[in-house]
């Protein structure tokens, strides 16, 4: 286990940002930088710059990413740590880690964004005491991750949660949405572009009281109802830009008790089963601290 002297890196790495901090976990936040995503080139430069500073006035002992994808996360994979087919332009087939891994040399771990939020509300938000749950992320895009036991689920890759089909009216809904892969995948439908997309105006603009709200907790009411009962989490958490939209958790509530029906989730246990995140946007970046202390234990374990 490390001591309190002890320094972590942490990234959040987003399509619009990279949040960088150093410090002994997501409670002690020694420094923090904020470096806007443009191309892959300039942004992992000054993110070199800020840790490698650090880095020599005060040794790190381990780093955790937790960046957008999709991702490669396959050890055994020449592209292990790659970006691979993401909508980001300019962002398809990029090394995330290596640049990073050869330019500060201490254990990395990598994850998704979503899986390591998740993992941040487990260690220090709505998630602690928990051995299951679910974070969805709702905004540019629509993302998941899943903790099990402790740890993200991995499979072939990594889960895609936005990109579950989900019932799609038209007769109602005559948006044929906006995912460049599937259409009206969950993500089509429901992203903060889709609504501006379909609306005509950015999400935050909107009303309260505005029609867009009643559609958007459909879809994410009926996509939660396939993830409860796929993945059967103890909680879900829903964060991400459009959920600041608080609005939104009651009508998701009501919805998702009808449609599954008494079957997993009753009334009286759905609003502590559909809740916002403790640690709100930073979620990810004390999920990249664990990630970072997770790999320095299990160093330390095989020494």
């Amino acid at each position: 286990m490390k001591t309190d002297s002890q320094l972590l890196g942490a990234i959040e790495a987003g399509g619009n940002k990279f949040i960088c901090a150093v410090g002994t976990g997501p409670h002690d936040v020694r420094d923090r930088v904020c470096i806007p995503t443009t191309t892959p080139k300039e942004t992992l430069v000054k993110v070199i710059d800020f840790f490698q500073s650090r880095h020599r006035k005060a040794p790190l002992v381990a780093m955790g990413i937790g960046s957008f994808g999709p991702l490669d996360l396959q050890r055994d994979s020449p592209t292990y740590g790659y970006i691979t087919s993401t909508p980001k332009p300019g962002w398809d087939d990029t090394d995330v880690l290596g640049p990073i891994r050869d330019a500060i040399n201490v254990p990395i771990a990598f994850d998704t964004d979503v899986n390591a939020s998740a993992l941040g509300e487990h260690r220090s938000g709505v998630g602690v005491g928990l051995h299951s749950l679910v974070y969805v992320t709702v905004g540019t895009g629509i993302g998941g991750g899943a903790i099990l036991d402790g740890h993200p689920i991995h499979g072939a890759t990594h889960p895609e949660m936005g990109h579950i089909r989900i019932p799609h009216d038209r007769a109602s809904d005559s948006f044929a949405g906006n995912c460049p892969y599937h259409g009206d995948c969950f993500e089509g439908l429901a992203s903060g572009p889709a609504i501006e997309a379909r609306w005509g105006r950015r999400a935050e603009s909107l009303p309260e009281h505005h029609p867009a709200w009643a559609l958007e907790a459909e879809y994410l009411a009926v996509a939660m109802a396939n993830i409860a009962v796929t993945l059967s989490p103890q909680r879900i958490i829903l964060g991400g830009g459009v959920m600041k939209q608080r609005q939104l958790f009651p009508m998701i509530r009501r919805r998702l008790v009808e449609a599954l029906n008494g079957y997993a989730v009753t009334q009286d246990s759905i609003n502590e089963f559909i809740v916002p995140p403790a640690r709100e946007d930073d979620s990810g970046i004390a999920g990249a601290f664990a990630l970072a202390q997770d790999i320095l234990d299990s160093k330390q374990e095989a020494t």
